[in-house]
């Protein structure tokens, strides 16, 4: 029980299971707003509600656990990831490539009881998901890649529950983008002297931290606009438009504590954008079922 139990704890330490939090929000709030406006209520059920976590959760370990498979090379060259269980050897690369495989197959299974859309898009967005882990080695634009990883997650909801792809979903996945891109510009500011040594492309290694804090902000600002033409196109009542006006504000929050500290950088990452998805979930909820 005890190698078990240090198993799935070096597992939890490889790709943090408890920062699902950044997407599954976003996957709910599609899922609500596409079911008020089909079924003419928020409750959507158990089944797609369990197959909703279960995909958001495999997605994640895939793209987590792929990219720390892809990085062990590069993780041990940075003083900040040195200790990480892929480097040091706590999870063995077999075991990575065996949990990337499991969850990979986990998610395209999963897709496959959503609906037969789903399915046709599970292996497209597994594509996608993966694909950050390359862009790094040659191009700067990486930290948008990973913004479209996780702006799949409020595409995959509306999927899930109405089978198409409506333009308040795609405006709302929109902002996700810049808002997830804004915040790891943030994040690897952290990493811009690292990677210049190791030759890796960055916002950061290319334009400088100034630069970047200022292209992080315009990132944000459109998050915002895209997340105020989401309320306007989906049709939303005042407590959607609460949601934004709540994200604008952390979102500010969030520039004003890295800029006074970079050392802020984990709790404005972390804390600061893990409460503005959860924030702008019980918002929206709020909104669907008064």
């Amino acid at each position: 029980m005890n190698k078990i139990k240090k198993l799935l704890n070096d597992f939890n330490e490889l790709v943090m299971f408890k920062h699902s939090i950044f997407s599954l929000p976003f996957i709910f709030i599609a899922m609500i707003v596409a079911s008020v406006q089909t079924n003419g209520s928020a409750w959507f059920g158990f089944k797609l509600l369990t197959l909703g976590i279960l995909a958001a959760v495999t997605a994640r370990n895939f793209a987590m656990g792929f990219n720390r498979y892809m990085d062990r090379d590069i993780d041990a060259l940075n003083p900040r990831t040195e200790n990480r269980p892929n480097v040091d050897g706590r999870v063995s690369p077999t075991a990575m490539l065996i949990f990337n495989i499991a969850n990979a197959l986990g998610f395209i299974a999963v897709a496959y009881f959503v609906n037969a859309l789903a399915f046709y898009l599970a292996v497209p967005i597994l594509v996608i998901i993966g694909s950050y882990s390359y862009f790094k080695r040659f191009s700067y634009l990486a930290h948008v890649i990973l913004g479209i990883s996780l702006a799949l997650a409020p595409i995959a909801g509306v999927v899930a529950v109405s089978e198409t792809i409506t333009l308040w979903s795609v405006l709302l996945s929109i902002g996700v983008m810049f808002w997830v891109a804004g915040f790891d510009l943030l994040y690897s500011l952290q990493d811009m002297e690292v990677d210049k040594k190791l030759g890796l492309h960055s916002i950061p290694s290319k334009f400088g931290a100034k630069n970047t804090m200022l292209i992080s902000r315009v990132f944000h600002l459109l998050t915002v606009v895209f997340w105020l033409l989401f309320a306007i196109s989906s049709d939303s009542g005042l407590f959607t438009y609460l949601a934004v006006l709540a994200g604008a504000i952390m979102l500010s929050y969030e520039h004003y504590l890295v800029n006074k500290d970079f050392t802020k950088i984990d709790k404005a990452f972390f804390t600061v954008n893990g409460y503005l998805g959860i924030v702008f979930f019980f918002l929206v909820l709020i909104d669907a079922i008064i």
